[in-house]
């Protein structure tokens, strides 16, 4: 198992190299670049640009270098010094604008993923053990409504009902009066209140689907010689489920980690913009439409690089956690 992680590790370096070339390329492949962008912008709000201001632009943010010697600047930047560039559009560097907005993205998707966890493991087991039943029939209606359900439409619902039947306002994750204020008990609480709204309608989806991933795991396990032999030994039912395919069906939530990370950052990108939340998504998105490439390839490097690391640590707790998956 060292080996493994330490070959795995190994290949991580050129496939970030790789990953982030590729992202450089794509993002400055549409036509024109940011000054380009910016300039549109201007005229669309009745502002000239004169060519010579543009092109002043173009040699400050280096846009006039060719490509290979912008992104050997920038990852050169990155590996020597931590430096992520020089975001044009906010005018700030990368790492500022990308982790003040990560450590609150963390936060809910950590708290998405608890939510998840919790509804969707005990649903699936007594969906699969009470296989046809009215209470496996009411969960069936409730995992495909789940699934059918637009994101952004639970959102306006919901934000909806907070607002006139709770008196809540729920967009954002802060009320105003917290937003730029320091950490305190005071503002993790006023985090709270805001968090069950998105905290929820993120785990719709995601909490259906993985219900019926578990349910149908779990019904190709207890049927299965082992279960039927710990079940004549004299185990009890409840034991037995928690010991033997209960374990082996947990396989695919482990698996949800090599996804789980990356989502951090592209996840939920709409439901981010209806809610007004300070994560990272909306962020992504803004820098795309601006050709912010130095704040776009930071983001893609790092979905990369969280991809690369949840796939790792999915692989090691799926070794660990059934015993029939081992690295001779």
């Amino acid at each position: 198992m060292l080996r493994f992680i330490a070959k795995r590790l190994l290949w991580m370096v050129p496939a970030l190299f790789a990953v982030s070339f590729l992202a450089f390329v794509l993002i400055q492949l549409p036509p024109g670049d940011f000054v380009t962008s910016y300039v549109a912008t201007l005229a669309a709000s009745n502002e000239i640009v004169d060519q010579n201001a543009a092109a002043a632009l173009r040699e400050r943010f280096g846009l006039n270098d060719p490509m290979l010697v912008q992104y050997a600047k920038w990852i050169g930047g990155i590996i020597t010094r931590g430096d992520f560039g020089l975001s044009f559009e906010w005018q700030q560097p990368v790492s500022d604008l990308i982790w003040e907005r990560m450590a609150l993205t963390l936060v809910l998707t950590l708290a998405t993923l608890i939510a998840t966890w919790a509804i969707a493991l005990p649903i699936g087991v007594y969906s699969a053990v009470r296989k046809y039943s009215i209470g496996d029939t009411i969960v069936t209606i409730i995992t495909f409504a789940g699934l059918a359900i637009p994101s952004f439409l639970l959102a306006l619902v919901l934000m909806y009902v907070a607002a006139i039947e709770f008196g809540q306002d729920v967009s954002g994750l802060f009320s105003p009066a917290y937003e730029k204020a320091p950490w305190s008990i005071a503002k993790t609480w006023d985090l709270l209140q805001h968090l069950w709204i998105p905290v929820l309608i993120l785990a719709v989806s995601g909490t259906a689907s993985l219900i019926r991933v578990m349910r149908a795991n779990m019904l190709d396990e207890i049927h299965k010689p082992y279960v039927t032999t710990a079940r004549a030994k004299g185990l009890s039912e409840f034991r037995l489920l928690l010991k033997y395919p209960v374990r082996v069906a947990l396989n695919p939530f482990i698996s949800t980690l090599a996804w789980l990370l990356p989502n951090l950052v592209s996840g939920s990108i709409v439901v981010a913009i209806v809610l007004n939340l300070p994560t990272a998504a909306p962020l992504l998105l803004q820098s795309l439409m601006a050709q912010d490439m130095y704040l776009a390839g930071a983001f893609v490097l790092l979905i990369c690089a969280l991809t690369l690391i949840g796939s790792l640590i999915s692989d090691i707790l799926l070794a660990l956690v059934d015993p029939r998956i081992r690295l001779e």
